[in-house]
């Protein structure tokens, strides 16, 4: 069981039974999830914009 599923990321050939949504090769944020102790209060998952942690 997990909230959010990211198949591109798996290092293990696994698929879990139940998954609430399936995101993007992408950086994300909000709902607990940070990004240098910021944006984890965000009251929903979003994608991080590559400029802000490419630097």
């Amino acid at each position: 069981v997990t909230l959010l599923d990211k198949p591109t990321g798996r290092k293990a050939d696994i698929t879990p039974d139940y998954a609430g949504f399936i995101v993007p090769d992408a950086f994300v944020v909000g709902y607990g999830l940070d990004f240098a102790e910021k944006y984890r209060n965000l009251p929903y998952i979003g994608i991080l914009k590559p400029e802000i942690y490419s630097n």
